[in-house]
């Protein structure tokens, strides 16, 4: 189950530029069994690493607009470190229903996504509009970020429609792009939650991050080639049942742990602003 999971992560990611990270936290806590916060911090470097592998496709066939990047990345990665630095304020269990939620938005979004409507919207959009949305695009990309380094989820499914509709990209410019920018990002949170696991005594899997992010990048090759073959949007439609799937059992496994039981790992009383530690 654990292959399988990983697969799908890259399959979704190298087929959409997005979606396949946000089961990355899933899979490390319910399959391979780590604790919330391992998990959340995990994700993200495996999400970097296989975003970073499943966009070289796009660099190559130059496919990834370095306009997006620098103003939607550049806030996106500061937006990150803001996130994983607010996280060692709350429980695991908190992040885990916020990511709960998380994953039901995105479902939501995928279910009523129209691929044909994002690219009229892209032919639109004229190089002035573009120019005109530049602080639009840092505002969306530090939002986006902060998401993606409290929950460890790459926003792919955020992203693609902002490059879409801010940017004027066409779709598939828009998942290159999208790619380069969950990469970045996810490697700032990364280097911070490491930081502070390290701070607490806690050390990450390493094997384990390895052996998902591999398969994972596998699953991303596949996902790129099979992208002019299949159809994203029934793909988008099929993941995001799952995801709502995904999104009601982590809400529900978390939420005795963030309210049922007296004993949180948030502390109480006067150390209420110390750093939530992980359980080991």
């Amino acid at each position: 189950m654990t292959f399988a999971g990983a697969a799908l992560i890259g399959l979704t990611l190298g087929l959409l530029g997005s979606g396949g990270s946000i089961l990355t936290v899933p899979v490390l806590t319910f399959l391979v069994g780590q604790e919330e916060k391992v998990a959340i911090a995990g994700s993200l470097g495996v999400v970097g690493a296989i975003s970073l592998v499943a966009s070289l496709p796009y660099l190559k066939q130059r496919s990834v607009d370095l306009f997006s990047v620098v103003w939607f990345g550049v806030p996106g990665m500061f937006g990150a470190y803001l996130g994983a630095f607010g996280s060692e304020y709350v429980s695991g269990s908190i992040q885990m229903l916020a990511f709960a939620s998380l994953a039901a938005i995105a479902a939501f979004l995928m279910l009523r996504g129209d691929e044909a409507a994002l690219s009229h919207a892209a032919g639109a959009h004229s190089n002035s509009h573009r120019r005109h949305g530049r602080g639009k695009a840092a505002m969306d990309g530090l939002a986006v970020g902060s998401v993606t380094g409290f929950v460890g989820v790459g926003g792919g499914f955020l992203i693609v429609p902002a490059l879409v509709i801010l940017g004027g990209l066409p779709m598939r410019r828009a998942i290159g792009t999208s790619l380069v920018i969950i990469s970045l990002k996810s490697w700032v949170g990364f280097a911070k939650y490491h930081e502070i696991l390290t701070r607490q005594g806690i050390e990450l899997d390493g094997k384990a991050l390895a052996l998902v992010a591999g398969v994972g990048m596998i699953g991303s090759f596949a996902g790129t080639a099979a992208g002019g073959r299949w159809s994203p949007a029934r793909v988008r439609r099929i993941f995001a049942v799952a995801l709502l799937l995904v999104a009601a059992g982590t809400a529900v496994k978390s939420w005795d742990g963030a309210f049922g039981s007296p004993s949180s790992d948030v502390p109480s009383g006067s150390d209420a602003h110390a750093p939530a530690t992980a359980a080991e």
